[in-house]
């Protein structure tokens, strides 16, 4: 299998939004035929419509959310670097709703969480989200505050009893998540090669730029964690899997695309540096890929 498989015949890269600072948090809502995303340092949500190629904002105090994703029942799950926790919109599949996010989780035990970063949904109803520094270490994407639980995990969070638990501790600092179709390999990626505190790295702490593989055991449990690949140049940040398994993961040079055992298949060159991606249009098919200042797409086969 090579890339060209997976993309559409005479697929081509476009723009189709630009002028932001730092696009991030891309999610496809199918109801209204609109990709959600946010320019975190300008502090807004924003909405491309697919139909008519315009460009909205949601809000613009937003409390610098990053990734999100749909949930089951069509709310919006988002990450807050600001509010330091995971939150839902639930009209955001409605027409002419307000935005209107409610924190669901923004406390480990006492402490506060650190700047939840990206999220998924499992098909139990389970949130998992990866909980990184960045949004209180770096003045343009959150508010400054301190590690009050002294680490960076990703957590489980069940909304049937409120239940919070880290599973996954091993990453130094873990950004995007998504789990392979069947649910048996939850897949996160490290960013710390760009460190949350950039002025004063730890010199003792690890600078990784991999996507890491791990099983999930008995639904709630992520064991036997592994690198899977290594992405250069740059580093993974958000990423999406396909119906087939295959990983479509950022980079400094574009998207790259891997498939579950590992193999590199190829890149989808982006003349900006992405920072996330995921599928969305009428039939799934379309790749949008938030980079930098723009919104690109391109069709796929998948």
């Amino acid at each position: 299998m090579a890339l060209d498989d997976l993309l559409a015949p005479n697929a081509l890269l476009e723009k189709v939004a630009s002028g932001f600072s730092w696009c991030e948090g891309p999610a496809w809502i199918p109801a209204r035929g609109v990709l959600r995303f946010s320019d975190i340092p300008g502090n807004r949500v924003l909405e491309f419509s697919e139909s008519d190629g315009t460009t909205v904002e949601v809000s613009t105090d937003a409390e610098f959310t990053n990734g999100r994703t749909l949930a089951a029942d069509g709310a919006m799950i988002e990450c807050s670097h600001g509010r330091r926790a995971v939150q839902i919109d639930r009209g955001a599949s409605v027409a002419g709703a307000p935005y209107a996010p409610e924190i669901l989780v923004d406390h480990f035990g006492q402490a506060r969480l650190n700047s939840p970063n990206d999220v998924v949904e499992k098909s139990d109803g389970t949130i998992w989200f990866t909980d990184p520094s960045y949004g209180i270490k770096r003045p343009v994407e959150g508010h400054a505050g301190q590690e009050e639980y002294g680490d960076r995990y990703v957590f489980r969070w069940d909304p049937a009893d409120g239940s919070l638990t880290p599973v996954v501790i091993d990453i130094e600092a873990p950004n995007g998540l998504a789990f392979s179709p069947d649910e048996s390999i939850l897949y996160v990626s490290d960013s710390s090669l760009a460190p949350a505190d950039e002025n004063h790295p730890h010199p003792d702490r690890p600078r990784g730029h991999s996507i890491h593989a791990y099983d999930v055991v008995e639904g709630r449990h992520a064991k036997n964690g592994r690198p899977l690949v290594e992405v250069s140049p740059g580093l993974p940040d958000g990423f999406r899997v396909d119906g087939e398994g295959n990983l479509w993961s950022s980079s400094l040079s574009g998207i790259q695309v891997f498939t579950p055992a590992g193999e590199r298949l190829g890149e989808i060159p982006v003349p900006e540096k992405v920072a996330n991606c995921c599928f969305g249009g009428a039939d799934g098919r379309t790749l949008y890929i938030c980079a930098s200042t723009s919104i690109y797409r391109v069709r796929t086969a998948v």
